[in-house]
């Protein structure tokens, strides 16, 4: 029985998130958004080093929450997965993080004062049919999960050193402390075209989500972060702690928090793939079972490039 037929436990999420200039910032460029109603949930740090950051994010997350808002009607009326297996929540979150990347460019190009500013974005959005949280996110601004008194990081930093370390593992520690800390590759309101990291995960009870900026998790060790987490203290208090904690550090940029706690659902997980329905038989487009690797570069994805697409996969199906 797959996901969508079967009864989902019923959860309930409590949120609350807070935010500081930390304590050596003048400005605070970091905003957050606490959309119960929405089941939305968004993190946003305006890049240093660009103008106007605190613009970019404050854009970002309105924008945001206004296309979750905008689909709201549209995606209740669509069964969980696509054909394809994949979360339509997933689909949304990841669409709502390109539109304001536009919403972003748009500004930068058209205003002198606002031109070349940027910020990351951690969001994460829940679905209660299928009982799965979609976090999509864009440079360092991160999202944590502590289950079972356990801390893990669910995203991974779109940064300079992650970018060395995955294309030269081989480089030894000394190579890579010569790397500067501060230096992301993805952002919005950088490029037009945009690669949004985007994964779903299965609630369970009692679980606590953390979505963060830079500015809690470079003062404070992991473990300083899941001991706060791991106190009782409501969503609202815990917030506040964190902060309070990464001040206490040194607080050397913004901060902002939003923890997320989920009451009732399910006690175990399973991966969200198992709950998509199958393809029915005359969707199956590749009998074969031999792995292609194709790459997105590869194929042109323009408005025009329907009979383009098909004539590039018919080539290369041909090759074989």
């Amino acid at each position: 029985m797959t996901a969508t037929s079967e009864q989902v436990p019923k959860v309930r999420l409590r949120a609350a998130g807070h935010s500081d200039k930390g304590r050596k910032r003048k400005l605070n460029e970091d905003r957050f958004a606490v959309r119960d109603d929405l089941d939305l949930y968004v993190v946003c740090d305006g890049a240093g080093g660009h103008n106007a950051g605190d613009v970019a994010a404050a854009l970002a997350v309105r924008s945001i929450v206004n296309y979750v808002g905008a689909t709201l009607r549209s995606a209740r009326e669509k069964p969980e997965f696509d054909r394809f297996g994949i979360p339509n929540g997933a689909r949304r979150i990841s669409a709502a993080v390109h539109k304001a990347n536009a919403d972003i460019i748009e500004i930068s190009r058209t205003s002198h004062q606002h031109h070349g500013m940027g910020t990351t974005a951690v969001a994460a959005l829940f679905t209660p049919r299928s009982g799965l949280i979609h976090v999509a996110h864009v440079g360092d601004s991160r999202c944590y999960r502590l289950r079972a008194g356990h801390l893990e990081q669910i995203t991974q930093d779109h940064s300079l050193l992650t970018d060395v370390v995955e294309n030269r593992p081989e480089l030894d520690e000394t190579m890579l402390d010569r790397l500067p800390r501060n230096i992301i590759t993805r952002a919005l309101g950088v490029e037009a075209a945009l690669r949004v990291s985007v994964r779903s995960h299965a609630l369970v009870a009692g679980d606590r989500y953390l979505l963060c900026s830079d500015g809690l998790y470079t003062p404070l060790a992991a473990s300083s972060i899941a001991q706060v987490l791991g106190a009782t203290s409501k969503p609202d208090d815990t917030a506040a702690a964190l902060v309070d904690a990464a001040n206490a550090a040194g607080g050397p940029d913004n901060i902002a928090t939003v923890v997320i706690d989920c009451d009732g659902g399910p006690h175990r997980a399973l991966p969200s793939g198992l709950s998509a329905p199958p393809p029915a038989p005359h969707e199956q487009m590749i009998p074969d079972p031999e792995l292609l690797i194709l790459g997105i570069e590869d194929i042109d994805l323009d408005d025009s490039a329907s009979d383009e697409l098909l004539q590039s996969l018919g080539a290369i199906f041909a090759k074989k």
